[in-house]
């Protein structure tokens, strides 16, 4: 799938790519399809997750210097081709170290930079603001754009709820309290992009948070 642009404003523009893999955890396999995105203008860039196969998203970034590539957590479907990225487009790999035991499930012998809650990024002129947001993983991040109203949600928010919390080293009040205090502060017209599917807003999903809560995992 070619890269699809999201945003074009204020000399940043978001790019998302569509790739399709396994995700395994705990014994079990699901076919996943997961959402890669480009952020940055026509010469700096940062690819955020690197899920199941390394060419649509190094044709995407077409030839622009690569800053970093972001991992919002560190489960196999959204780390798979990170080395590869790293070595093909000679940028560093960013994951929280909450996730290092995840990371080593599925790259045991390849280290990568740390992302640290409340870090910032610079690119193109603006921020990107990391926010940590366990519960889905004990490393889960998301990036936060100010100045564009843009989140990158990882598996933390979705249309329609909260990321899956049964499998191991997940925790459901964990993730309500991530959402809560760290996702439901920002302005309500705020985009999510989220890991898998379509995407959303704050003031969309907020108003039902005591529903999930009540509904559990």
């Amino acid at each position: 799938m070619s890269a699809e642009t999201l945003v074009s404003a204020g000399g940043i523009r978001i790019e998302r790519v569509v790739t399709s893999g396994v995700f395994a955890l705990d014994g079990g396999t699901w076919e996943v399809e997961n959402n890669i995105y480009l952020i940055g203008d026509d010469t700096d860039v940062v690819v955020v997750d690197a899920a199941h196969t390394a060419a649509p998203i190094i044709d995407a970034v077409g030839g622009r210097h690569v800053n970093a590539v972001l991992c919002t957590h560190g489960h196999n479907d959204h780390v798979t081709v990170a080395p590869e990225l790293g070595h093909e487009l000679h940028a560093p790999i960013l994951l929280h170290p909450g996730d290092d035991v995840l990371w080593k499930q599925t790259h045991p012998d390849t280290t990568h930079w740390t992302l640290d809650g409340n870090q910032r990024i610079a690119l193109a002129g603006t921020d990107i603001e990391v926010i940590h947001t366990p519960g889905h993983s004990p490393g889960s991040a998301c990036l936060y754009l100010p100045e564009v109203g843009v989140l990158f949600s990882g598996d933390t928010l979705f249309s329609g709820g909260p990321g899956a919390t049964g499998r191991s080293y997940s925790d459901f009040p964990t993730i309500i309290g991530s959402i809560r205090d760290r996702l439901f502060s920002l302005p309500e017209d705020t985009i999510v992009y989220t890991g898998h599917g379509g995407a959303t807003t704050i003031g969309t999903e907020s108003p039902h948070l005591a529903d999930w809560i009540a509904r559990g995992n």
